[in-house]
């Protein structure tokens, strides 16, 4: 069973009479326990990838499987439901909740699946990323690469199977880019995490096991 499996993936974007193919036709196979980056200029299609393995949007025609199961025909619930429990994901702009503590970022997810009993779980990864010692502090008191590690620890809340980063390093200077990747690498190694990654930075990228380009909307 693939992670993530894609099969003449496409979707194009209508502004009135105007059609905008984002994606077309992207055929990819990402296997689970992989470490992969999606790279390729702005406008390539990288985000609109990561979004609908993401099922933060829907395919306008082919075939894409989470977890052996075609997410294309879900709707409603059962898409959320596939999100919350098996897909995490990071925004390059952390999309942190400024009124609530770190601490309660990462529970924030918790909350929706009506799981918090596993409390727990949030001081372990804030004790993973290193941030135990700021889980009472807000968004604001906070660096560029220690809003991004709170944004980390609330994907992985849910203990997903499966872990997309979109451009988690474009706000954060080299040294704390290389951070943020080697941290999704430790739990790429040491937990299985499937985790698939947009970048522009060709050094990053090469951390990878397995680089997909894209250009104008498909894979080269």
């Amino acid at each position: 069973m693939s992670a993530i499996l894609a099969r003449g993936l496409t979707r194009i974007y209508r502004r009135s009479a105007e059609e905008i193919a984002a994606l077309f036709g992207v055929d990819l196979i990402v296997e689970p326990g992989e470490f992969v980056a999606i790279t390729g200029a702005s406008g390539a299609g990288k985000t609109t990838l990561l979004n609908l393995m993401g099922c933060l949007d829907q395919p306008t025609s082919g075939l894409l499987k989470l977890l052996d199961r075609d997410v294309g025909i879900l709707r409603g619930k059962d898409l959320e439901t596939m999100r919350r429990q098996h897909v995490g994901f990071v925004f390059q702009d952390y999309c942190l909740l400024p009124t609530l503590t770190v601490e309660e970022n990462v529970a924030l997810p918790l909350l929706f699946s009506r799981a918090l009993h596993q409390r727990d779980r949030v001081r372990d990864l804030l004790t993973r990323v290193d941030l135990q010692h700021r889980s009472d502090h807000l968004p604001r008191e906070l660096s560029g690469g220690e809003q991004q590690r709170v944004a980390i620890a609330r994907a992985l809340v849910n203990n997903p199977e499966i872990l997309l980063a979109d451009e988690p390093t474009g706000n954060l200077d080299s040294k704390r880019g290389n951070e943020i990747v080697a941290l999704l690498r430790d739990m790429n190694q040491t937990e299985g995490l499937t985790v698939v990654l947009s970048t522009h930075n060709r050094d990053l990228a090469d951390r990878a096991d397995r680089q997909v380009k894209l250009i104008d909307g498909r894979v080269v």
